[in-house]
């Protein structure tokens, strides 16, 4: 129950900064919003991490794991937020979704055991993913940006999901701040500094309140997935992927994003797969 409460935590954080990205990627460069959200990471997780000392499994051979989880988290994300600038949410967060099916198959292959009906679930879960990216934009300059969008999102979804893997398997090994820590540092390392020493590092009024919600949503999200991947790496992943259904819904409600036929069937699937595994899992 403590994997299925960790994923669906972690898909309600990431579905709002998701949505807070999405326009704030508009109004400021991607890499600059990306910059600013792993700053406010940062200061919330580097105390945390220091409060708790350096822990005894803090080997060579984590530290690179470490460091593979870290870069795969900060490409993804880039290559999401630039896909959140021109791009739907309706098409971009399904697709970057399909992270939890890719961390799913990995805990499988790595010979992680779960029930019948369970891994039922998890295919149907992950077919209403697939179905949800289906959307197209109606105009042609809609269809290339969308094109383009799926694309870096196709690209972000792979590298999530090794991330996601990563992060489920130290967490066990590492202090969940220590889990969370390896993103904002290389992000605030390779984004940050040479932003700020170019005099880019940028951020309008508007713009705040959105990257500060999505700098803090990140951390909440990935720290509600980390305490759940304990307890199930596989239904963790799978059930945080949510996040799209949640962000798709959300965004045909405020930006007023259209969502065709296929995409309700996949978002439907999502749901109907998501309580379904809560009950078997209960």
């Amino acid at each position: 129950m403590i994997a299925i409460l960790g994923g669906l935590g972690a898909a309600v954080m990431w579905a709002t900064a998701t949505l807070c990205t999405s326009r704030s990627s508009r109004m400021i460069a991607p890499a600059t919003v990306l910059a600013w959200v792993m700053l406010v990471g940062s200061m919330v997780t580097v105390p945390f991490a220091l409060a708790t000392g350096v822990p005894d499994g803090l080997d060579a051979a984590t530290l690179g794991w470490l460091t593979v989880m870290g870069a795969a988290n900060v490409v993804g994300l880039l290559m999401v937020y630039n896909a959140l600038r021109i791009g739907k949410v309706g098409i971009v967060s399904p697709i970057t979704s399909a992270e939890g099916a890719v961390a799913a198959l990995i805990a499988v292959l790595a010979g992680e055991r779960i029930g019948a009906g369970a891994a039922t679930m998890l295919v149907l879960i992950a077919a209403g993913v697939v179905l949800a990216s289906f959307g197209r934009g109606e105009e042609a300059a809609a269809r290339r940006h969308n094109g383009i969008a799926v694309a870096l999102s196709t690209g972000a979804a792979g590298l999530f999901g090794v991330g996601l893997y990563i992060t489920g398997w130290l967490s066990d090994r590492l202090p969940v701040a220590w889990v969370l820590l390896p993103p904002r540092v290389l992000g605030v390392l390779a984004l940050a500094v040479p932003l700020t020493i170019a005099g880019r590092m940028r951020l309008s009024r508007r713009a705040t309140p959105l990257v500060v919600a999505a700098g803090l949503c990140e951390i909440l999200g990935l720290a509600s997935y980390a305490l759940g991947a304990r307890h199930g790496i596989a239904v963790a992943a799978v059930l945080s992927s949510q996040f799209a259904a949640v962000a798709a819904v959300v965004a045909y409600f405020l930006f007023r994003e259209r969502l065709v036929r296929v995409q309700l069937v996949g978002i439907a699937a999502v749901l109907v797969g998501v309580a379904a595994l809560t009950a078997l899992q209960a």
